[in-house]
């Protein structure tokens, strides 16, 4: 893969020598602007009942409703990116503010379900212009030995959106109606708004490339399209005309991008980046520890609430051990000493075997009581803390400076790629076995309770589910472990050709 040279790069593209004078300061507004956009992937489930009473939702609506904002989001990540880099960092990031606000306050104040869609499309463009733009300017004011700890912490503001999204969603509905958990964002957006505005430095690409408006147009809907077939998969069927053409529509497109943009000269991504063993294995290990995490905590979650009995808030407070280690090994440098201190493909290795022992912890034990549940959540945190920011890190370090947007912009897509393929797939192998086990005719587990006559009869059903959930949280774990040894296999042999390649050099010289 070729690199950048500093007249591609340029004086604004690059970091300063000594990073930007504020720049920690800066990263505390990103992280500000992302934890509001992560927020809503999750605070919306728990007001469910809410809006099905008083906007008379259907389900069809509510699925809507909730796939509006991570369709959007999801196909627009690359395009996102692009544009970052060509019209300006700074500039991308207030668009972004200004949208999610915007579509956060139209929401808020929605009286029919089409208008809240509507407004959750809205909050999705702006979602993705923030979750490019607020990495892509990591990358730019922090020096390069700095990286991994800035990277942590942005990480760390991930995990933590994810598992307090259901407890802030919880404790604002006990308190208001339902669209205060969208006017929240208001005041926040507001406030990272001025601050984007008088702290951030303005960064872009210098070389002027044209818009490649074709491959924005395809990666959207070819991206959309992957992302809604997987989703759909669970409800409608794996077999379903809808799926099967959805998938169908989507791997024609993303072909025709992959096609297009390996032949023109200024590709939104160069298709030369997979050519970097580097960037592959970064890229593999990303999927598989958003497949791993993403599936299991979807399924952990219902496990908490239907075998356990929790309610929604008690469930939420009680996989925050997971997000809660991922902040602490983040936020104290802990996991960027040990990326440094181990290499990253080690560093990938170790914290993908953790998430992977953590899956077999909760698969071993998900059926009896919490401390097994406890001590996988620990391990999938530790292991997400160290893997997850080296890989972001291996992958924008595989980009030349100037497509720091773009970088961005591919480290989410995999994100969303991989946590919905963990969903349907780890969902699907639960299904599977829990209709092989049941001894009801029902496919989910209320409906098998609903139809259970007799205490015995549910306690076959729970145990029917809790080893349905051992099935999928094993499967799991074979994936995540093969994807670390891959990703790490991959990454080492990139180090070790650039070492050899950094040798002739010196040799020849």
């Amino acid at each position: 893969m070729s690199t950048a040279s500093p007249e591609l790069t340029g004086a604004p593209s690059r970091p300063q020598p000594q990073g930007h004078s504020q720049r920690w300061l800066i990263l505390g507004v990103i992280c500000l602007a992302q934890l509001t956009v992560l927020l809503d992937n999750t605070v919306l489930n728990v007001a469910i009942p809410s809006l099905t009473r008083e906007l008379h939702a259907a389900t069809s609506d509510i699925q809507w409703m909730i796939n509006a904002y991570s369709l959007v989001q999801s196909g627009l990540l690359l395009t996102a990116g692009s544009a970052a880099d060509r019209y300006g960092r700074k500039k991308m990031l207030i668009a972004g503010l200004a949208l999610f606000g915007t579509g956060s306050l139209a929401a808020g104040l929605a009286h029919s379900t089409g208008q809240l869609i509507a407004a959750r499309a809205g909050m999705g463009v702006g979602g993705a212009l923030l979750l490019t733009t607020t990495l892509a300017v990591v990358m730019q004011i922090f020096t390069p030995d700095e990286h991994p700890k800035a990277i942590g912490i942005w990480s760390a503001v991930s995990a933590l959106g994810f598992a307090t999204g259901p407890l802030i969603g919880g404790f604002v509905l006990d308190h208001f109606s339902w669209g205060a958990i969208f006017l929240i964002n208001l005041p926040v957006a507001a406030l990272a708004l001025v601050a984007v505005v008088a702290l951030v430095p303005e960064s872009k690409s210098p070389r002027g490339d044209r818009p490649d408006l074709l491959g924005a147009l395809l990666s959207t809907i070819g991206m959309a399209a992957l992302v809604y077939a997987i989703i759909s998969g669970p409800a409608h069927g794996w077999t379903s005309a809808r799926v099967l053409v959805t998938a169908a529509v989507a791997v024609v497109v993303l072909a025709a991008f992959a096609f297009y943009e390996s032949r023109i000269p200024y590709p939104m991504l160069d298709m030369h980046f997979f050519r970097d063993r580097r960037f592959t294995g970064a890229v593999s290990g990303a999927v598989l520890i958003a497949f791993g995490m993403g599936g299991s905590l979807f399924l952990l979650t219902q496990h908490l609430q239907f075998v356990l009995g929790y309610g929604p808030l008690e469930a939420g407070l009680r996989t925050a051990p997971l997000a809660l280690t991922v902040v602490v090994l983040n936020f104290s440098g802990l996991a960027a000493k040990a990326t440094v201190r181990l290499g990253t493909p080690v560093s990938i290795l170790l914290g993908m075997v953790l998430l992977s022992g953590g899956l077999v912890s909760i698969a071993t034990f998900a059926g009896h009581g919490y401390a097994g549940t406890l001590l996988g959540l620990l391990l999938i945190g530790a292991g997400t803390a160290v893997a997850g920011p080296a890989m972001a890190h291996a992958i924008m370090s595989a980009i030349p400076p100037d497509k720091a947007g773009v970088g961005a912009g591919v480290n989410g897509t995999l994100s969303e790629f991989g946590n919905g393929l963990g969903v349907a797939v780890l969902g699907a192998v639960l299904t599977s076995r829990f209709a092989a086990l049941v001894p009801v005719a029902a496919t989910s587990l209320p409906a098998a309770l609903a139809a259970a006559h007799d205490p015995a009869e549910k306690g076959r059903v729970l145990d029917a589910y809790s080893s349905g959930l051992s099935t999928s949280q094993l499967v799991g774990a074979v994936a995540v472990l093969l994807g670390g040894l891959l990703a790490a296999a991959l990454l080492r042999r990139a180090e070790r050709a650039d070492s050899q390649a950094a040798a002739a050099e010196t040799g020849g010289a």
